[in-house]
């Protein structure tokens, strides 16, 4: 275990940026002021964006996407936790903290999962559609792409949409017309507007949402029928999702135990398909 010395000041600054929405660019601006705690609160605004190489205005947004007016409050704010603050042991690094940081959302999770109803009516809404449309764009397209892999495997047609576009509502229309009931969409900071245009068309056409998300309070969270979330890490310059693939395999779980004769069929027609075809190098 890698224990060192850090300040007080550093502390606060963590728990001062702790659990806030940060873009990359804020981020980085934030783990700046955490490793030179000491010092900063008595930096320009100028002096912080050379600091962490951002733009000066980078500097001001980030402030405000503390809840602060500007940088001279968030600085007052910064100057009160390096007032006589005292020094403290520290039993982890940067790194460290990310990862038990992932743990503590695996650990909220599994909590939320002491009531798996909401899992189970999810799952009862996608293993009925015919096809099953899966939405997730940009960061969380390799979600949608993750599910949409293993869901083949026990769902007999599995539509996944990565990439927006005039397409994307096009495609949800035909798979609506196709027979689709519900459509999975993945809602993963940050929101992408067209998702919420998508989400928007698939309530029109009458299908039923069940998304996953990182909170109840998210955009996406007020389209949907059924709401699944995981909390993502943002420790780290680019978010974690360790949670939402966690449940992602719950919610696949789910779906395979709602016929298990049925999942057991498509799963051994796989694996004689994959045997005879020496898909696997083993």
């Amino acid at each position: 275990m890698n224990v060192g010395v850090t300040s007080g000041a550093a502390a606060g600054v963590r728990e001062l940026v702790q659990g806030a929405r940060l873009t990359p660019t804020q981020r980085r601006i934030a783990r700046e002021l955490v490793h030179h705690a000491d010092t900063a609160a008595y930096l320009s605004a100028a002096e912080v964006a050379e600091m962490a190489q951002v733009s000066q205005p980078s500097v001001t947004r980030f402030a405000m996407a503390l809840g602060f007016d500007g940088y001279p409050a968030l600085r007052r704010r910064l100057r009160e936790l390096s007032a006589g603050a005292p020094v403290v042991e520290d039993e982890a690094n940067d790194l460290q903290r990310a990862v038990r940081d992932e743990i503590s959302n695996l650990t909220r999770l599994a909590d939320t999962l002491a009531d798996p109803a909401a899992v189970h009516a999810a799952a009862g809404l996608l293993a009925a559609s015919r096809p099953l449309p899966v939405l997730g764009l940009r960061a969380a397209a390799p979600l949608a792409g993750y599910f949409g892999y293993f869901a083949a495997k026990i769902h007999p047609e599995v539509r996944v949409f990565d990439s927006g576009g005039s397409l994307l509502i096009e495609r949800l229309e035909q798979a609506a017309d196709s027979g689709a009931r519900a459509v999975l969409a993945y809602a993963l900071p940050r929101y992408p507007r067209e998702l919420r245009d998508a989400l928007a068309e698939a309530r029109s056409l009458g299908l039923a949402l069940v998304v996953v998300t990182d909170s109840p309070v998210s955009p996406a969270a007020d389209f949907a029928d059924v709401a699944l979330t995981a909390a993502v890490g943002s420790q780290l310059v680019f978010d974690l999702h360790t949670a939402p693939m966690v449940l992602t395999m719950v919610l696949l779980q789910a779906m395979s135990d709602i016929d298990p004769a049925a999942t057991q069929r498509r799963l051994e027609h796989f694996e004689s398909s994959a045997t005879r075809r020496a898909v696997f190098m083993e």
